[in-house]
């Protein structure tokens, strides 16, 4: 079965991401672009995947639970889990091991949490765009806890992937997936490779175009068939 996706859509909780971005708007321009499966996953947190999760389910979208952890080496780091409660408490982890700056809206943007009426009801104090005190090999053994899989982020930039701050992709962390943002980009990386938007607004949500073959349409379904066993 082929599910056109885009895994890695930033909500109104991260402070670069527009304030547009609500879980309704996401979700329905998901849904007019035919798109069968998304994830939301702000920076360090997935304190609005509850709001998302509730419209997702209105309009029959597959939504996977999903975070972008920043590590100690600011690398950006796609955490996609298989559960919600699972990224839930994760994100709770994570905010515990991030620096306590407080955001300034004025020069970040707002940090914005919302119900499933797309209306505010929290915002965070943390700057959740800070990298946190977890380096790499600390981060993967604690989202697989969480029953996450790690995926590097956007490889192909020239800032917060792992092979622009590292200078390569360590074989010893033994990634199955990678993500790119503008294919084709070919680092030699022998497993799955996917290609996400990293929208921040809703007009940069991928298209009808990228698709993964799954068993079965599901949160598991979709993680076996990017190599989370």
């Amino acid at each position: 079965m082929k599910l056109f996706y885009d895994l890695h859509i930033h909500s109104c909780l991260s402070p670069c991401g527009d304030m547009d971005m609500t879980p309704n708007n996401i979700v329905n321009m998901a849904k007019l672009l035919e798109l069968d499966v998304i994830a939301v996953s702000d920076h360090n947190s997935a304190k609005n995947l509850p709001a998302v999760r509730e419209a997702a389910e209105r309009e029959g979208l597959l939504l996977i639970p999903a975070i972008e952890a920043s590590s100690a080496e600011e690398v950006h780091l796609l955490c996609l889990f298989d559960s919600f409660e699972g990224a839930y408490a994760c994100s709770d982890f994570f905010y515990e091991h991030l620096p306590p700056i407080v955001n300034d809206p004025e020069v970040f943007g707002r940090q914005v949490v919302m119900d499933g009426e797309d209306r505010e009801v929290d915002e965070v104090d943390k700057l959740l765009i800070n990298a946190m005190d977890l380096g790499i090999d600390a981060l993967l053994p604690a989202v697989k806890e969480y029953g996450g899989l790690v995926i590097p982020a956007h490889v192909d930039k020239n800032a917060y992937s792992i092979i622009s701050n590292l200078g390569y992709l360590p074989p010893e962390y033994g990634f199955s997936c990678i993500e790119v943002k503008n294919p084709p980009f070919d680092c030699g990386f022998p497993g799955k490779v996917i290609t996400d938007s990293d929208a921040h607004y809703l007009e940069h949500i991928s298209e009808r175009e990228h698709f993964i073959e799954v068993e079965e349409k599901s949160i598991a379904g979709v993680l076996r068939a990017l190599g989370k066993i």
